[in-house]
């Protein structure tokens, strides 16, 4: 007897029995491990873009692909020594306070300069800060706070630092291989959900190392292990290129970030800005250059005018007339994050009152008598 032939075009029943043992599946998940553990993508909450966080850079901003660094990810930025990596992430956080946001500052390295980060713009009433004697204990301080959902952003100053208990229990010359990679990646397999279900963006600063016996590539690598290179969104490296003299005087450094790794945007851009000494990075020169670029400043000869008004005779001027004009800078910056279709930043309001009262009393001074 011959066997009955299926209909291949008769597919309604067996997608509608699908259907059913999929509703079954996804009732037995949500009665086992809770309401709203699966869902369609395309209903439940709407999708909504990326929340960043300006670095304080204008051209690393727009080299990051969405306007900064995003909420809810884990970031790491590494170079050599006094490359600008605690300078990069201070700025961060005084970029996420003006927003109205809770920081955290991990120094694993005991070696945070709080009057440095000050004149950065940290307010450091509003900044927590913790200096752990051990690995294990920087971490789980990280996993608290993150896990607490009031913080949302916290630094770790640097995974190299981050010494393991049984390393600090043993001896000098002791061989005990793998401890902190292990560390790192027990640390990142607890964290990452909980970051990105806070909203928190955990930001742990790297050093560099150097592989022996490498003969072909970079002998260059990062402390901790691969794991914060697999869990990182993104990953900046940032070096020294040069020094910027006024005279004889060395006033900062030039720098230049590339950014290796990005899960938000296309990688493997680079952003050139200059770091001022007791200043941080130099945003007014960057809103200058970049403005001219985007035709929304007028440059002619050594003059730079904005909407047929002069606000100043060379770089220098014009950037001083900036930073006593906050309001002016951030229209400007503006103008130009939405000529690149980038998001724009918040009107920090308090900056914008403090750079009028300090303009106030400069006027004040200049109109007393001697």
């Amino acid at each position: 007897m011959d066997a009955p032939v299926k209909n291949p075009n008769n597919t309604n029943g067996a997608n509608s029995e699908k259907a059913k043992a999929l509703q079954v599946a996804l009732a037995q998940i949500e009665k086992q491990f809770g309401k709203g553990t699966i869902m369609r993508l395309g209903e439940g909450e709407v999708i909504e873009d990326i929340q960043v966080v300006s670095t304080g850079s204008l051209g690393l901003d727009i080299a990051l692909g969405v306007g900064g660094l995003p909420r809810g990810r884990v970031v790491e930025i590494y170079g050599p020594e006094s490359s600008g990596k605690t300078t990069l992430t201070l700025q961060v956080v005084a970029e996420m306070q003006k927003q109205g946001g809770q920081c955290a500052f991990v120094d694993a390295e005991h070696a945070l300069d709080i009057q440095y980060a000050q004149k950065l713009g940290v307010n450091l009433q509003d900044l927590l800060i913790s200096q752990p004697d051990t690995g294990e204990q920087a971490l789980e301080i990280v996993d608290s706070l993150v896990r607490s959902g009031a913080v949302d952003l916290i630094i770790v100053d640097s995974v190299a630092a981050l010494t393991p208990k049984a390393e600090l229990e043993g001896e000098m010359g002791d061989s005990l291989p793998g401890l902190q990679a292990r560390l790192m990646s027990q640390a990142l397999r607890k964290l990452t959900a909980h970051i990105k279900k806070t909203n928190c963006m955990v930001i742990f600063i790297n050093q560099i190392r150097m592989k022996i016996g490498v003969m072909f590539g970079s002998p260059e690598t990062t402390t901790g292990g691969n794991a914060l290179k697999f869990y990182a969104s993104v990953r900046l490296d940032i070096r020294r290129t040069g020094t910027i003299k006024k005279g004889e005087e060395a006033i900062g450094n030039e720098t230049k970030v590339k950014v290796v790794k990005n899960k938000v945007a296309p990688p493997f851009k680079t952003a050139e800005f200059d770091i001022l000494f007791g200043e941080g990075i130099s945003r007014h020169g960057e809103i200058i250059d970049m403005g001219v670029t985007a035709g929304i400043l007028e440059k002619s000869g050594a003059w730079y005018a904005y909407q047929g008004e002069k606000i100043g005779q060379g770089r220098d001027n014009a950037r001083e007339f900036l930073r006593e004009n906050p309001d002016l800078s951030v229209e400007i910056e503006n103008k130009v994050r939405d000529s690149l279709g980038i998001p724009l930043l918040p009107v920090a309001e308090p900056e914008i009152k403090a750079a009028k009262s300090k303009k106030a009393d400069k006027a004040d001074k200049a109109e007393k008598p001697e």
